[in-house]
């Protein structure tokens, strides 16, 4: 029998920007439906054609070529949009490729999104032995597991209660605690390690090396935080614009990853940016800028002084609900700061009239360590999360601290620079 696990053969993934349905057998069923009836296709543009035509393709995936072996713990990397999500669904088979081939030698359990494979009518305890059956699985082999799997998940008492009830932690824990016990050949994590707290992400990257050192099982991980990567894959993967683009050891290819954030950003080593007019942004940024205490505009900062962000922004439209994310990233592309607009006080974001506004965001002095940092920006709409309406322009630029100790000798080499209370007791 092959050692190979995952065969992917010049796999292209075609999107038509304007439309709903992509693809997946659900829709191309609907679609295939309605046509034998004669009716509308219900697959239809989301608007009509503007200014700028949004009828056009778009290739998620492009001839993308690679082998996992068995027992391999693939790392899958890169920026929002590279075709990571895209990938995993189409190895699981919640949507099909527009060209090229995949080979999946065994079963393969996926975890992609909070909600994904859960009937919200049906219990916990239903769902469990559904996702068992789909797998294949009969009836004693899940009996034989599902103690375990709840006792993982730490939802016995709402064990038979229907999903739909359940917290999004709840719920996730559940759909993971199914994915990892029921023995799949080959499992597919989207990011769920996001969701969970700390004890849970824990236990989570407990049992994916469990289930893939001690049993031989295939892992296909997608995640954001590169600690998480190093830790529990043996082989990555950097994704760019649907190629792939890298492929090696973990540290090789977030090394490469990181080069590739330095070179996006190289022409943001800019204390103010301004960005174009997108009439078909209902919301979106004007301009951002980088000041120190004397509000002069400056990238380079000492850690006695504050740092203060200041962005314009356009509605075109009253909204409610808007909140913007911001996070501080350093160079070894770990987040050291993150904070939303929801988090202390009222939200700046929450009610908009129509016009321009401008918004800013301190960092006190004293907190950030020498060092080079990136800045990323988001924002969102509640229910309208993702939605080409909003902005999310991500990277916007870099800036500098620089710690006077260092100056006198001292080692500063420290992600924070916080001033601490010395005592003396005799």
């Amino acid at each position: 029998m092959s050692n190979i696990a995952v065969r992917v053969e010049n796999l292209s993934k075609k999107y038509q920007l304007g439309t709903i349905g992509y693809g997946s057998l659900r829709h191309d069923l609907s679609a295939r439906w309605a046509h034998a009836r004669g009716k509308k296709d219900p697959n239809q543009r989301l608007r009509e054609k503007s200014k700028l035509d949004l009828h056009e393709d778009f290739w998620a995936l492009k001839d993308l070529s690679f082998e996992v072996k068995q027992g391999e713990r693939l790392g899958i990397i890169g920026r929002n949009g590279a075709g990571k999500s895209t990938l995993l669904k189409i190895l699981s088979q919640v949507t099909k490729p527009t060209q090229g081939t995949i080979r999946l030698n065994g079963r393969v359990a996926s975890l992609l999104e909070v909600g994904t494979g859960f009937h919200g009518e049906l219990t916990g305890r239903e769902n469990v032995y559904l996702n068992g059956a789909i797998m294949g699985m009969k009836r004693k082999e899940i009996q034989s597991k599902f103690d375990e799997i709840v006792t993982f998940a730490g939802v016995e008492q709402f064990i038979d209660t229907p999903v739909k009830r359940y917290s999004s932690g709840m719920y996730v824990r559940l759909a993971f605690s199914v994915a990892a016990h029921l023995e799949p050949e080959i499992l597919v994590v989207d990011e769920v390690l996001a969701v969970g707290d700390l004890d849970f992400q824990k236990k989570c990257i407990g049992k994916m090396e469990s289930v893939s050192q001690e049993q031989g099982r295939t892992i296909l991980f997608v995640s954001h935080n590169m600690n998480h990567i190093k830790r529990i894959c043996n082989t990555g993967m950097l994704l760019r614009a649907g190629r792939g683009v890298a492929f090696g050891t973990p540290a090789d290819v977030i090394q490469q990853y990181n080069y590739d954030a330095l070179d996006i950003l190289k022409n943001k080593d800019v204390a103010e940016v301004s960005y174009p007019l997108d009439e078909r942004k209902r919301f979106q940024l004007l301009s951002f800028r980088m000041l120190n205490m004397r509000g002069a505009l400056t990238r380079t900062f000492e850690c006695d002084e504050e740092i203060r962000l200041e962005f314009g922004c356009l509605s075109r439209d009253s909204f409610t609900g808007l909140y913007g994310y911001l996070q501080i990233i350093d160079s070894n592309n770990i987040p050291i700061i993150v904070s939303d607009s929801t988090e202390v006080g009222v939200n700046p974001l929450g009610m908009l009239r129509v016009g321009e506004h401008q918004i800013s965001i301190t960092i006190p002095r004293r907190l950030l360590g020498a060092g080079k940092y990136f800045v990323y920006l988001n924002f969102t709409s509640g229910a309208e999360t993702g939605n080409l309406d909003v902005d999310s322009p991500t990277e916007v630029c870099t800036f500098e601290v620089e710690d006077p100790a260092t100056h006198r000798g001292n080692n500063r080499n420290a992600v924070l620079s916080t001033l601490l209370a010395w005592e003396k007791r005799d």
